[in-house]
């Protein structure tokens, strides 16, 4: 069995697309680049096809969270991975509530037999990467999706318990369902919050995994993006799934050149 006959293709009811890509080919590759106009085509066929797909936008899950509440700035900040130390770094701009922000590299990869863990993306492992917060007053979470709350319960159960009385944990978008696994470890603000169970009724990507090779992480094996993953995206995109997949093959060419995987952001 290879590795992506080990995962069944999530099949949900509503399927939600982050746009972490427009600005990025824009910062990169200028707004009438070739890049940004396939990126165009791109957002434009993919919830054409099919009612369930829906595209987010950065600054509509910003107002939503902030629509949630005011906090005062926290002593420290831990964002997990670069994702949730950009998110940080949004929300601090627009609040000033994270002027503190320390990384911590950590992700879910596949085991290649249809399970998932949480690894280290640097030389060391997680508790080796975490600071000292025995004397922080307050402390902040911050991620950019909360899907299974693997990643986001992983960082927090490093924590100690009287440490986690004075946390906070932030997230832009997740599935609902998926919240009281946080709320049980600390309080957690969050943007878009999606009805439904995980997979089956609502799931999550970001556009950028979609063409880059940084969605799905593998133990042993190079990363892939979602588009090579065909069976995935059939379902995803019933109907019109091969036009996606040419459409992201040709945008991979021009941000992956060398089929190597980029740095993202």
């Amino acid at each position: 069995m290879d590795d992506a006959s080990a995962y069944a293709a999530p099949t949900p009811k509503a399927f939600y697309i982050h746009d972490d890509l427009s600005d990025y080919v824009h910062r990169r590759h200028g707004p009438t680049s070739t890049a940004a106009q396939l990126t165009q085509k791109l957002f434009a066929l993919v919830p054409r096809g099919a009612s369930h797909v829906h595209v987010l936008t950065l600054d509509a899950q910003i107002e939503q969270l902030l629509s949630r509440g005011d906090y005062s700035p926290f002593d420290l900040t831990i964002g997990i991975g670069s994702a949730g130390e950009r998110v940080a770094q949004q929300l601090h701009t627009r609040t000033g509530w994270f002027p503190n922000c320390h990384r911590v590299g950590v992700t879910r990869e596949e085991d290649g037999h249809g399970d998932y863990h949480i690894v280290s993306t640097t030389d060391r492992p997680l508790q080796g990467q975490l600071p000292d917060v025995r004397d922080v007053v307050s402390l902040a979470v911050v991620d950019d999706t909360l899907f299974s709350g693997m990643t986001m319960r992983t960082v927090l159960q490093a924590l100690a318990s009287e440490v986690r009385a004075r946390t906070h944990a932030f997230c832009l978008r997740g599935v609902a369902a998926s919240i009281p696994g946080i709320t049980a470890l600390c309080p957690m603000t969050i943007g878009f919050a999606a009805p439904g169970d995980l997979l089956n009724e609502v799931s999550f990507i970001n556009a950028s995994g979609m063409v880059m090779r940084v969605g799905i992480r593998r133990a042993g094996k190079a990363p892939q993006a979602f588009f090579e993953r065909p069976m995935w995206m059939h379902v995803w995109f019933p109907g019109y799934a091969d036009a996606v997949i040419a459409l992201c093959r040709q945008l991979n060419a021009v941000l992956e050149p060398d089929g190597q995987p980029a740095t993202f952001p």
